[in-house]
């Protein structure tokens, strides 16, 4: 879909002036300027936060009073169960929480519900069955009002620790999800610990479920547990680390400080599972970054909860064998291969009933038979490609069953609430939703749905943009430029890579590599450089050499037969006015 560029501007003197006294180049200091860093010291706080500024534990709601229930269960020699969910978010911290208290001598065991068997949420019948007078839920049960419920009525304690959205009371006494204000309505549950019930602008209120897991494990820690005191909670930064990019939350703040030093575990290595992962997902002694992740180690983990039973996911991160170790990644890695497959015909199948015409305000699709595990993943590819919200729904028995992507204009779980009484169930956040619904709601739901978007999203909005960080000449493009540049890694939602443009670009040697992608040569007066961009092989034709461009570019390294050499990587062109 054709997007609109946009170029950020700022005063010149500004730029100046902060690139000055923060001793960063202009450039950089216009990137950071972008991201709402504006002073000298948040520079520095933005660019070298380390453990050091990791926030007290206890500022989360409900920490202290779970913290002192796991010393009583400890104290008492009680099992406790761990609920995780079946998604990388989910299954690391299930990993988090279970190691924590396995080093504080808990008996501690999990469960992870079964996607096509249980569905998302809370099942409290898994703590009969384990024996537990103790439940922690991880990455789930905000909204799991009859689990807590059953569960307190079989004398067995929840604690709470999850990152969803809670729901508010309305003046018709029902729930809706929040919206920043308002009285909550919570499960019945021995504590709840969840950052969406902070008020304020508090760096803790965007942590993802591994998060959450992990700052429990630093309280534990601060509260002198025996044998887990100190910095014992540090090495699972891994696991914190891979949850937090798996789950799309903002990497400014807190989680910016739990995968920037969590990548540098996953660097060393020293988790077999992660190792075992780091391997078959092609990484091996590659640079880990968070984009390398997302598209390679993410994946393979999310491919057991789409297609099977995740649970062996949590036995391969928290095993210390080493072939054990190897053949779980060997059965992920076989899996995700399975689930590409699958996606790839669900996708087809939904791009046909789509049709080629511009689709409306929103896209809502269904069919009987589309693989639940594949759904969330084809509508963020609708999403992404059309620039609408896009649910994705699989029909059985009378029950569509499905999940829901949506554009940074609209909040989908706002969305959902407008049209509650057409749905079974729902939840999740503002960009990504599950949702079930009787087969017969689903045409008067496509209506609701169109009219909330018409009413709630002007049309502009629908057209996607790309914002550029800073215009730049080719020759400020520097090995010195892309070092600094660095710095502002871990980069993503939030703090995204950035983005430079240049104009007037003549091009040199277009042509397609590996089938699917774009090289050449571009020049600007005396000066070249080589530019990629990845999957743009149908703009080929476009580019008649000698034409001039303008060009959206990262600037980085490409290492090549021991050499290190500058390259554009490209995100998008367009021939020169």
């Amino acid at each position: 879909m054709q997007r609109r560029w946009f170029l950020n501007r700022t005063n010149p003197e500004f730029i100046d002036y902060l690139s000055k006294t923060a001793s960063v180049s202009p450039v950089l200091a216009q990137v950071l300027i972008n991201r709402g860093i504006r002073t000298a010291g948040d520079v520095g706080d933005f660019l070298s936060s380390g453990i050091t500024a990791l926030s007290d534990p206890f500022g989360l709601p409900g920490m202290r009073l779970a913290v002192e229930r796991v010393r009583e269960a400890s104290r008492r020699r009680e099992r406790v169960l761990v609920h995780g969910d079946y998604d990388t978010d989910g299954l690391t911290a299930a990993a988090i929480m279970v190691c924590a208290l396995r080093m504080i001598g808990v008996e501690a065991h999990y469960f992870i519900p079964h996607r096509m068997v249980h569905g998302y949420g809370f099942h409290p019948q898994a703590a009969v069955a384990a024996n537990a007078r103790l439940i922690i839920t991880v990455d789930c049960g905000i909204t799991s009002f009859e689990a807590s419920s059953a569960a307190k009525a079989r004398g067995i304690d929840v604690i709470i620790t999850d990152h969803h959205e809670p729901l508010t009371a309305t003046a018709s006494g029902k729930g809706e999800f929040d919206t920043g204000h308002g009285d909550f309505v919570l499960p019945e549950a021995l504590a709840v610990v969840n950052p969406k019930l902070m008020t304020g602008d508090s760096g803790l209120r965007e942590l993802a479920g591994a998060g959450i897991a992990f700052k429990f494990a630093q309280a534990l820690a601060a509260a002198g547990m025996p044998g887990f005191s100190g910095d014992a909670f540090l090495p699972l930064l891994d696991l914190a680390a891979l949850g937090t990019v798996a789950d799309v939350v903002p990497l400014t703040g807190e989680n910016r400080i739990i995968l920037k030093e969590g990548l540098e575990y996953i660097r060393n290595g020293k988790r077999p599972g992660i190792r075992a992962l780091k391997e078959v997902s092609g990484l091996g002694a590659k640079e880990v970054k968070a984009g390398s992740l997302s598209f390679t180690m993410v994946p393979r983990v999310n491919a057991a909860g789409r297609l099977g039973d995740s649970g062996d996911v949590v036995r391969l991160l928290l095993s210390e064998k080493e072939d054990e170790a190897a053949d779980l990644s060997a059965w992920l890695d076989g899996l995700n291969s399975d689930r590409q497959r699958i996606e790839e015909q669900v996708y087809q199948e939904a791009a046909e009933k789509l049709g080629p015409s511009e689709p409306g305000p929103v896209i809502i699709l269904s069919a009987e038979g589309w693989h639940q595990g594949v759904l969330g993943i084809v509508a963020s590819r609708m999403a992404e490609k059309y620039g609408r919200p896009a649910f994705i729904l699989s029909v059985k028995e009378g029950v569509a069953r499905g999940s829901a992507r949506s554009i940074p204009a609209f909040d989908i779980c706002r969305g959902l609430t407008g049209c509650r009484e057409l749905l079974l169930s729902f939840g999740g956040h503002k960009q990504a939703a599950g949702l079930t619904m009787k087969t017969a709601h689903i045409p008067e739901f496509v209506r609701a749905m169109k009219d909330i978007m018409e009413r709630e999203v002007e049309e502009d909005k629908l057209v996607p943009s790309l914002e550029i960080d800073a215009s730049v000449r080719l020759a400020d493009v520097t090995h010195a430029l892309v070092k600094e540049l660095e710095l502002l890694e871990p980069t993503g939602y939030a703090n995204p890579e950035p983005l430079l443009g240049t104009r007037d670009l003549s091009v040199v040697n277009p042509r397609i590599v590996g089938g699917r992608h774009l090289k050449l040569t571009v020049r600007k007066h005396s000066r070249t450089m080589d530019a990629i961009g990845f999957g743009m092989a149908a703009l080929y034709d476009d580019l008649d050499s000698p034409a001039a461009i303008d060009a959206v570019f990262t600037p980085g390294i490409n290492q090549w037969n021991g050499g290190r050499y500058l390259q554009l990587f490209l995100k998008a062109v367009r021939p020169s006015i």
